[in-house]
């Protein structure tokens, strides 16, 4: 049984503690992922001229004048349209209920429009105060526009240019004047002091503000679901954190950034990112997709765990083989999920895991698992899986019990003209053995010790690594 945590429902340590949750919120295109990239001081989230780019909720961690508090970027609202509008207007609702404070944006450019309307409509409704900001006053010349807006009635209007920063400072300051007097002053030195653990975004080294180690200084393992698009990845990940956290729709190429969220399980906590679908570069727009797309890359270079969703109905694919070398050179264990089981006919199931055995044989005793995620089938599956992989990444070995297993496994099958005399484990994530040998070792008998030691530890799907330094007799 699992349990979602957001920064709102979830408090840091004890009832009622937690840290205030600001949503930015708006129609499309008006510069609210612009306004948060300014807010928390780096590109967290997709840019793009193009209108509707951000369509998850997406939770990062913000401080200003010393009061931290939780800033979540919202997909445009839109009071009609498709379903995946549709789907996208529900989750900036669901933001506006759980918020402490709504920054309402809209693009001094263009003026107040019935979409700002029925934003600030849907906002009254959830109950939740809210400042308008009127973005885009880039210079002196377009603050009389902002005074325009007061039409919306949503009270007086902050006038900012996130591309430039010009007011974002004054309008900041209100912000957490307001979180002070919104927030009793115990919650807050409470989320203060403790802010590390009630944020949804976790960065190891390679992100962009770095961090303590592989897996987060909080020691949460971090799993990145991968795979080409319209796998099922988001309806997955949704499965498994036990909520509609990101949108789910049959356009492939949804999911348009990483997104993190952190869940308990009965064996700890495990950090789950959402990421993109990855196709050829020959089919990659230039844009918001290729960037999308270097952003699910990232995501998986700072994983400690890749959990690799193939779509069953299609079979492993060539993309399929390239994201798992992809997983390979990024040195983190892998699990294997079959999505779409239960579409595909029984006489073409054996086909399809050869498929899968043939194009990913180098992942070696990745697990494969056979799930589908729309339904809940087989999904139980996946996370013992996943803690299974986490420990062995994590483990290490006493060098008494190495050795002895170095010898055992020498006595069994000995190296042609040389001789591994001891080793040592130097680090984990992943394990890796350095082995003092008398000569060089061909690389089949590496292979061989490697499976020796997987077996004799149980290591299961983490990559090993061994070193060999050769002297001596």
């Amino acid at each position: 049984m699992t349990t979602a945590m957001s920064a709102r429902a979830r408090p840091p340590s004890g009832p009622g503690r937690r840290l205030p949750v600001v949503v930015v919120a708006g129609r499309p295109n008006v510069g609210k992922s612009s306004l948060v990239n300014r807010i928390v001081g780096r590109r967290a989230t997709v840019v793009e001229q193009e209108a509707g780019v951000t369509r998850d909720r997406k939770e990062l961690q913000a401080e200003w004048a010393g009061v931290p508090f939780v800033l979540v970027d919202t997909g445009g609202w839109l009071p009609a349209g498709g379903a995946l509008d549709a789907k996208v207007s529900a989750q900036a609702e669901r933001a506006f209920s759980a918020a402490d404070l709504v920054l309402l944006v809209v693009d001094v450019t263009v003026g107040a429009t019935e979409e700002d309307v029925a934003t600030v409509r849907a906002v009254r409704r959830a109950g939740t105060p809210m400042l308008l900001v009127a973005n885009k006053v880039d210079d002196a010349s377009r603050e009389p526009a902002a005074w325009e807006l007061l039409s919306l009635g949503a009270g007086d209007p902050w006038a900012v240019s996130a591309l430039h920063g010009r007011g974002t400072g004054d309008l900041l300051d209100e912000v957490v004047r307001r979180l002070a007097r919104d927030v009793p002053r115990e919650e807050q030195e409470a989320g203060r002091a403790e802010r590390s653990d009630d944020v949804e975004e976790w960065r190891g080294p390679g992100g962009e503000s770095g961090g303590d180690d592989a897996h987060g200084a909080d020691g949460v393992a971090r799993v990145a679901l991968v795979g080409r698009p319209n796998a099922g990845k988001s309806t997955l990940f949704n499965r498994l954190i036990g909520e509609e956290r990101s949108i789910v729709h049959d356009l492939p190429g949804t999911t348009r950034d990483a997104i993190d969220t952190v869940i308990t399980t009965e064996e700890g906590p495990l950090c789950f990112v959402d990421t993109a679908g990855m196709r050829r570069p020959s089919r990659t727009d230039r844009g918001v997709e290729a960037y999308a797309v270097l952003r699910a890359l990232e995501a998986l270079d700072r994983a400690d765990i890749a959990l690799l969703v193939i779509d069953a109905t299609v079979g492993a694919t060539h993309q399929d083989q390239r994201l798992a070398e992809r997983i390979n050179a990024a040195g983190c264990p892998a699990v294997i999920v079959v999505n779409k089981w239960d579409l595909v006919a029984t006489g073409d199931r054996a086909e399809v895991l050869a498929g899968v055995g043939e194009r990913l044989a180098f992942l070696g005793t990745a697990p494969v698992l056979r799930v589908s995620a729309a339904s809940g089938r087989g999904v139980h599956k996946v996370l013992p899986a996943l803690h299974a992989a986490v420990e062995a990444y994590h483990h290490r070995v006493p060098t008494g019990a190495l050795n002895r297993a170095l010898r055992d496994i020498q006595e069994a099958h000995p190296a042609p003209g040389a001789r591994v005399r001891y080793g040592v484990q130097g680090a984990v994530d992943p394990p890796t053995f350095t082995l003092f040998a008398t000569g060089k070792l061909p690389q089949t008998y590496l292979r061989y010790l490697e499976r020796g030691l997987r077996e004799r530890f149980e290591l299961g799907p983490t990559p090993i690594k061994l070193r060999v330094r050769v002297g001596g007799r």
